[in-house]
C-alpha cells in the first residue's frame, strides 16, 4: 500500500510518517515544501495541472492531508487551509480518483462549546476567527469532493514536537528560558478556558487508521481525549514536569485564535466505532514527553498544528 503524507516534515506529519513506517507492506511517501519530501507539493501555491502531475507520479492508495496554517494572515490561512485542500481535491479526481483521502480538520470549526457538553459531529459549525473558518471552508470541500474522504476534527494537539506557535509549545519554551531561578515570572494570557487536548500521537495513529481500515468511512470524525481540561492545568502540569520555581502570572489576555471560545470536548464515540481509535496516552503522557524531546529529539518538530 502506497500512503503519501503531504506536511510529512511538520508537527503532526512527522508523527503520522514515523506511525506509518512500523507499518508492513506500507511504502510512506513523503510530500511537502521541506527539501527533504519526495515529493516537492505546495497545497498553497501548486497549480492543479502539476499537482496532479506529481500525483500521478506518486499513484498513491491513500493521501493523508497534514499541511496546514495556524497563523499569519486572513490570506495566508485561507491560502493553506482553504485554497490547499480545493486544489488537493481536483487534482486527486484527475490523477488518483481512487485514492482514499484522510484530511485533518480542526475542532475550530465547532467555534464556543456548550459547558459540561461534548460536541458531536453533527454539531452546527460556527467558527468565530479566519483560523476556524478557512479550516471550515477545507472540511467542505473535502466532505463533497466525491473522493473517498474523510476529515479528522483534530482537538488541541500536545506531546513531543509541539511547535512554539501553539500554547503546549509556547509554554515549554518560557519555561526553559526561566530555568530553576525561584524569582522567575512567566506572565501568561487567561488560563481559564477548557480545552480537548489530545497527544499528538494518538492523532496520528487515528490518521493511519483512517487510511487503512477497510469499508467506507463517516465523512467526518473527532478526535480528541473526550474530556475538557483547563488550559490552567496543561499550564501548571508542564511547570511541574520542568521542575519550575518561579511564579506564573495571568494577565486576563488571550489569544485571538482562540479568543470567545471557553469550552471545547470533543464526543468520540464515532472515531471508536469507525475506526476502533481511543487515546491511548494521558496529558501526564504528553506533557512529559514534550519537555524530554526538548533537545530536539521528537519527530516533526517543524511546522505546526493548532495547540
Amino acid at each position: 500500500m502506497r500512503i503519501l503524507v503531504l506536511g510529512s516534515t511538520g508537527y503532526l506529519g512527522g508523527h503520522v510518517v514515523e506511525h506509518l513506517h512500523a507499518l508492513a507492506g506500507v511504502r510512506v511517501l513523503r510530500g511537502g515544501r521541506s527539501p527533504a519530501a519526495e515529493f516537492a507539493i505546495d497545497l498553497a501555491t501548486a497549480p492543479r495541472e502539476r499537482l496532479a502531475a506529481t500525483l500521478a507520479a506518486a499513484a498513491p492508495d491513500a493521501v493523508i492531508n497534514c499541511a496546514g496554517a495556524t497563523g499569519g494572515d486572513a490570506v495566508t490561512l485561507a491560502e493553506v487551509n482553504s485554497r490547499g485542500p480545493a486544489v488537493l481535491c481536483a487534482a486527486l479526481r484527475e490523477a488518483a480518483p481512487a485514492a482514499r483521502l484522510i484530511h485533518l480538520g480542526s475542532a475550530a470549526e465547532y467555534g464556543p462549546g456548550v459547558p459540561d457538553t461534548a460536541t458531536a459531529e453533527s454539531a452546527a459549525t460556527r467558527p468565530l476567527n479566519p483560523y476556524g473558518a478557512t479550516k471550515l471552508a477545507g472540511t467542505v470541500t473535502v466532505t463533497t469532493s466525491g473522493l473517498d474522504a474523510v476529515v479528522l476534527r483534530v482537538g488541541n494537539p500536545v506531546g513531543p514536537g509541539a511547535p512554539a506557535s501553539g500554547l503546549p509549545g509556547r509554554i515549554a519554551g518560557l519555561l526553559r528560558e526561566a530555568g530553576p531561578d525561584p524569582d522567575a515570572v512567566v506572565r501568561l494570557g487567561d488560563l481559564s478556558a477548557y480545552r480537548d487536548f489530545v497527544d499528538a500521537r494518538d492523532v496520528a495513529r487515528a490518521a493511519v487508521a483512517a487510511a487503512t481500515v477497510p469499508g467506507q468511512l463517516p465523512r467526518v470524525l473527532n478526535i480528541g481525549c473526550g474530556k475538557a481540561v483547563p488550559v490552567r492545568d496543561l499550564v501548571t502540569g508542564l511547570a511541574r514536569v520542568a521542575g519550575f520555581r518561579g511564579r506564573i502570572e495571568e494577565n486576563g489576555g488571550g489569544s485571538a485564535r482562540s479568543g470567545g471560545v471557553s469550552w471545547q470536548c470533543s464526543d468520540i464515540s464515532a472515531a471508536e466505532e469507525a475506526l476502533g481509535w481511543r487515546p491511548a496516552l494521558t496529558l501526564d503522557d504528553s506533557l512529559a514527553a514534550l519537555w524530554a524531546a526538548g533537545a530536539g529529539a521528537a519527530p516533526g518538530a517543524g511546522g505546526g498544528f493548532p495547540a
